[in-house]
């Protein structure tokens, strides 16, 4: 059952994106509300995909990406977005997040980008 880690500074959507992962057979292996929580985890519990919110307090997501994929370049990640955040999704995927959903979740969206992802 692959691992998620979940980062994003509203409790509210990590737990709406919880609620879609553990239904359909994912482990939550962690919850960040910064990019900097994210690291720390991601290093600590090794995730198999984790899951990005983009615009965060201390460390934003893009930032986190960079950090993550310094220290595991094989990392899964996925960007979480707002509506009209193009360019930032763009950047977190020059900077190495492999696939972006955007806000509100749409569980079967959610779903297809992981299973793309984990390959």
């Amino acid at each position: 059952m692959p691992r998620v880690l979940i980062v994003d500074d509203a409790a509210f959507m990590r737990m709406m994106l919880k609620d879609i992962l553990v239904k359909n057979g994912y482990e939550v292996a962690g919850e960040a509300p910064n990019g900097l929580k994210a690291v720390e985890l991601y290093k600590q519990e090794k995730p198999d995909v984790v899951t990005m919110d983009i615009t965060m307090p201390e460390m934003d997501g893009i930032q986190a990406v960079k950090e993550i994929k310094s220290f595991d370049p094989n990392a899964k990640i996925v960007m979480c977005s707002a509506m009209g955040q193009q360019a930032m999704v763009m950047e977190a995927i020059k900077s190495g997040a492999k696939d972006f959903i955007v806000k509100p979740f749409q569980p079967e969206r959610v779903l297809e980008a992981l299973k793309k992802v984990l390959g």
